[in-house]
């Protein structure tokens, strides 16, 4: 608006002085030909008079606009505590949040605009109060996602067991038996003895190595071994797409195992979670790794009788503070099943099915390499070929030694992509020895 429009308002208001509408039009016009501290002097002049809203949101924004934060975010709040439902209340009142730095109030400023104004979108806004699209998030519904939010994380989202399967259950996997029965067993079952040496019951044990190699099995029969309660957890049950709630996710599975001791908490993938925090550019993901750590640690809370066990393809990804003592410092490679384990899970895994005459030992001999998943996946190829002559013959035909056999040709062990990676990493970045179990796996050190 141009001078000669604000000096006629001015010149109107030197005759009507108490004209309330007209002294807003010119703070208004004021505010925005950014004479602001102009402006600033109607809007306060008019407050004077009477609590109008308008004035009240125009002095937020010049105090917005001025970098007063503080002064902003009281003029909003009161707006808002009035039941004011305007876009740019909320929208610079979120703003204002965001630029004092109180992130978690931030949040909450803005999923309550954008249930005010759903087809809202502010790109900077969701930058700073989101976390990027680029990383694995749980799947929310568009119509529950801030019911969601406000009902906090519920506890029946967590689910606890108590697995009937123990360590008689796990065929092979000896050295892995071994150490979590030191670890995690046998505290539990001589407790005097290890608090004798200052033992605490607990801490973690990390268990690493190829995809489908029953990791996940082996957390499910220590904590049957023990008959403790088992909380399996994944990335996604943590992660929220709004910064600093995936923090408070966390802990609250955290307290709900500290509730519910003894109980091992598995969590699945955990380099995705703990992830080096040197690779990381969001600050949210370092904060994330940062409250883990807190929770491992049992600084605020006692870790007494939880016990922790990570699983990973990709141990080489985890953050170092993951592996210091009192965390996870004792980890264990699980290799692919050996000849007995790989036997057993053919049993297994063909129990329930028409087969005939097969011989497991022979096909485990023939199946060195192969994982759990990588066996699974034999047997379905042999079931396949197997469905045209069963459809043709109008029942079921039994599966063979030879069709499995002839399934193995097919589907070569998936663990050798893995081994490729781990080999490198084994050799050339292996100065505290933690993947010396890998080479001796693969005969390179005895």
């Amino acid at each position: 608006m141009d001078d000669r429009t604000i000096n006629n308002l001015r010149e109107a208001l030197e005759v009507s002085p108490d004209n309330i509408p007209l002294r807003l039009h010119l703070a208004e016009s004021l505010r925005q030909a950014q004479r602001l501290e102009e402006a600033e002097e109607e809007y306060e002049i008019i407050l004077q008079y009477q609590s109008e809203p308008k004035a009240r949101l125009g002095l937020a924004l010049i105090s917005y606009k001025q970098r007063n934060y503080s002064k902003a975010i009281v003029i909003l709040e009161s707006l808002i505590a009035d039941g004011s439902k305007d876009l740019d209340t909320h929208l610079f009142y979120t703003r204002s949040l965001v630029r004092s730095n109180d992130t978690e109030q931030a949040v909450e400023a803005y999923q309550e605009l954008l249930r005010l104004h759903p087809d809202f979108a502010d790109a900077e806004l969701d930058k700073e109060l989101r976390m990027p699209s680029s990383t694995t998030y749980a799947e929310y519904d568009e119509d529950d996602e801030f019911d969601d939010f406000e009902d906090g994380y519920n506890d029946a989202n967590i689910f606890i067991e108590k697995p009937e399967i123990n360590f008689d259950q796990v065929g092979g996997m000896e050295t892995v038996k071994r150490e979590i029965d030191l670890k995690i067993v046998q505290p539990l079952l001589h407790p005097e003895i290890y608090k004798a040496y200052g033992k605490k019951i607990g801490g973690g044990i990390l268990l690493y190595g190829p995809p489908g190699c029953g990791k996940t099995y082996i957390a499910k029969a220590t904590a049957g071994q023990i008959n403790a309660k088992f909380i399996s957890l994944s990335l996604n049950d943590i992660l929220d797409m709004w910064i600093g709630n995936s923090e408070k996710n966390l802990h609250r599975i955290f307290e709900v195992a500290r509730e519910n001791t003894p109980c091992i908490l598995f969590i699945d993938e955990i380099d995705a979670l703990g992830a080096s925090r040197s690779d990381m550019k969001q600050s949210a993901g370092k904060n994330l790794i940062n409250q883990f750590l807190q929770e491992l640690d049992g600084i605020s809370n006692d870790n007494e009788g939880l016990l922790i066990l990570g699983a990973t393809n990709m141990p080489w990804h985890l953050d170092t503070a993951f592996r210091r003592p009192g965390r996870f410092d004792r980890i264990l490679f699980v290799p692919p099943p050996d000849e007995k384990a790989r036997e057993g899970i053919f049993d297994l895994k063909l129990n329930g099915k028409p087969v005939k005459d097969v011989d497991s030992l022979t096909l485990a001999k023939k199946s060195q390499e192969y994982s759990g998943a990588d066996i699974e996946a034999v047997i379905d190829i042999a079931i396949e070929s197997k469905l045209e002559e069963a459809i043709s013959a109008g029942i079921p035909q039994p599966l063979t030694t030879k069709d499995l056999t002839k399934a193995l040709k097919k589907h070569k062990p998936s663990t050798k992509e893995w081994f490729v990676t781990a080999k490198n990493f084994a050799i050339y970045a292996n100065e505290s020895g933690l993947y010396d179990d890998i080479l001796t796996y693969l005969k390179l050190k005895k």
